[in-house]
């Protein structure tokens, strides 16, 4: 495939998560921030966000989602940075254009799917919202939504408040929904020969993952039956993060058969009973069952168990730190990095599927751009000359 240019107006890490997934394909993504108005600091926000990195403007929350790209400035309430995005789309020229400001606003700053394909008739069009366009002024961070869609009420132990999960899946499902949207669209265009508009809902992204609890409420699930249950699964048992003499270990057994090869490993025979030989027992003693596995399990290393249970063919996990995952082989030895300017190493995550032109490069990608870094040469590509780049420099129209 050739290498595709992306016109991105993005912000916060939906989108920019998005387009990072182009950029692990090759592609050029250049991202539009906004010029500083009132006081504020200029661009996206998450530029600002975290531990200072090698300048201001790229600090430690803003990296990774943006290594690779290219950034410029424009303002697109002003009707000359319209003009100045059109000759963009039109003369670079512009493969897919992406979005995730509030819907309400597209038609406001010129970047209405209508107006970018009337240039451009192939043009690929995505735009991320909290509740997709038929709710355009609603909107929505990754927290609030995973309270909305039910998420925190199905995370944390019975007993205590709900919680948020560890990252920010649904900014993450959206971007992967985003990214999906634009490959299959890709495909569509091959036979059609025109783009089309993609609306990703990030609360929909989100609702599709439901899978497994919201059809259980017209199967005979009692809404408190489908709430949050800690570190167990719903139907099988054990399912649990269980002490170690050093951590924890989680074990998930899965049917009965496993449970067998279990109380068959050494150490394990005292919980050979009749009443768990069956799942269904299992779950209904669950309590005591747990209780029993922990004061064996709390006896070894994390280690030790780790290798009993994978010779008995169990699937068991050492419950590990992320400054442990970086070393986990499997993971370790697919990362990729950048360095920062003062030649800093910066290990970054893996792409979610394996690369060649990644592995030709070294697995580096090129830092997170500074804000409006690029502007001169991207306006000059799309046929602006020097003079009416300074011009819109002096007018406030560019950074």
């Amino acid at each position: 495939m050739k290498k595709l240019t992306v016109l991105s107006l993005e912000q916060a890490l939906s989108l920019s998560y998005a387009t990072q997934r182009c950029v692990h394909l090759g592609w050029r993504v250049i991202r539009i921030e906004s010029t500083p108005k009132g006081g504020r600091l200029p661009g996206d926000p998450n530029r600002y966000v975290g531990k200072a990195g090698c300048s201001d403007d790229r600090r430690t929350y803003f990296v990774a989602p943006n290594v690779g790209k290219e950034a410029i400035s424009i303002d697109l309430k002003d009707p000359r940075g319209q003009a100045v995005l059109r000759r963009i789309v039109r003369d670079l020229p512009v493969d897919v254009f992406c979005s995730n400001t509030l819907p309400k606003r597209y038609h406001e700053l010129g970047i209405d799917y209508e107006s970018l394909s009337a240039l451009r008739p192939e043009l690929i069009w995505v735009g991320i919202s909290a509740l997709g366009p038929d709710y355009p002024d609603v909107p929505g961070y990754d927290p609030a939504l995973q309270a909305l869609l039910g998420y925190m009420d199905l995370t944390g132990e019975a007993q205590r408040p709900p919680q948020l999960c560890g990252v920010p899946f649904v900014d993450l499902k959206a971007g992967d929904e985003a990214f999906a949207g634009v490959c299959l669209a890709l495909a569509e265009l091959r036979e059609t020969g025109r783009g089309q508009r993609i609306d990703v809902s990030m609360a929909q992204a989100a609702a599709s993952w439901l899978l497994t609890t919201l059809p259980l409420l017209d199967q005979g699930y009692a809404p408190e039956e489908v709430r949050r249950n800690g570190n167990q699964h719903r139907e099988f048992a054990p399912v649990d993060a269980f002490p170690t003499a050093d951590g924890f270990i989680y074990l998930a057994i899965g049917n009965d058969v496993q449970w067998q090869r279990l109380v068959a490993s050494s150490g394990f025979e005292t919980l050979e009973k009749e009443e768990w030989r069956t799942n269904a027992g299992r779950r209904q003693d669950r309590e005591a069952l747990s209780a029993a596995l922990a004061r064996l399990t709390e006896q070894r290393s994390t280690g030790e168990l780790w290798k009993l249970f994978g010779a008995a063919g169990l699937v068991a996990t050492p419950v590990q730190s992320i400054g442990e995952v970086i070393e986990y082989p499997p993971v370790r030895d697919a990362l990729l990095h950048t360095k920062t300017s003062d030649g800093q190493r910066v290990r970054l995550p893996p792409p979610s599927v394996e690369r060649e032109h990644l592995r030709e490069r070294g697995r580096e990608l090129p830092f997170a751009p500074e804000y409006a870094r690029d502007n001169d040469r991207v306006l000059a590509e799309a046929g602006l000359s020097g003079a009416e780049i300074e011009e819109l420099r002096r007018d406030e129209v560019i950074t």
